[in-house]
C-alpha cells in the first residue's frame, strides 16, 4: 500500500471499481500521457516524452489484452487491431519526434474515452474485461 495518502485513497478505489470505470480510467490516463508526451515533445524533452509514450503503449496493452474474445469476438478483434495501430503511430511519433501520430492517437482515444463515459454502469452487465484488470490498472494508473 503506498505511503502517500492520496494515492492510497486512488488505489483502494481502483481495486474496487467495476469493469467499466476501469476501462474509463485507462482512457483517461492513456489520454494524459498522450497529452503529457506532446507537452514534452514541444518543450523537447525527450526522456520525458519517451516515458510519457511508454506509459500510453502499457495502457493500449493492457486495453487489448483484457479483451474477452468469447463474448464479441469481432468487436474483440476490430478493438485489438485499432489498439495495435495505435501503439504503432505512437512508437513512430516518438521515433521521428513529431507531433503528427500522438494528436491522431489523441483523437481516437478522445472518441474511444467519450463512448465508455456515455455507458450506464447501472444494468447489470457481465464484465467486459478479465478479473485481474483492476490490479494492472492500479499499477499502470499510480506509474509516476
Amino acid at each position: 500500500m503506498p505511503s502517500n495518502p492520496y494515492a492510497a485513497y486512488f488505489e483502494s478505489s481502483l481495486l474496487t471499481a467495476e469493469p467499466i470505470e476501469l476501462v474509463r480510467i485507462l482512457y483517461r490516463t492513456a489520454l494524459d500521457s498522450v497529452r503529457n508526451a506532446r507537452t514534452f515533445l514541444a518543450e523537447g524533452d525527450i526522456a520525458a516524452r519517451s516515458k510519457a509514450v511508454a506509459k500510453c503503449i502499457d495502457i493500449l496493452r493492457e486495453l487489448s489484452f483484457s479483451l474477452r474474445h468469447e463474448n464479441e469476438p469481432v468487436l474483440a478483434r476490430n478493438l485489438v487491431e485499432l489498439y495495435d495501430y495505435m501503439q504503432r503511430r505512437l512508437q513512430a511519433a516518438n521515433l521521428s519526434q513529431s507531433s503528427e501520430g500522438l494528436e491522431e492517437v489523441e483523437a481516437l482515444l478522445t472518441t474511444m474515452s467519450e463512448a465508455w463515459d456515455r455507458i450506464n454502469p447501472d444494468p447489470p452487465l457481465e464484465a467486459a474485461h478479465e478479473p485481474g484488470l483492476s490490479e494492472s490498472v492500479s499499477r499502470i494508473a499510480t506509474e509516476a
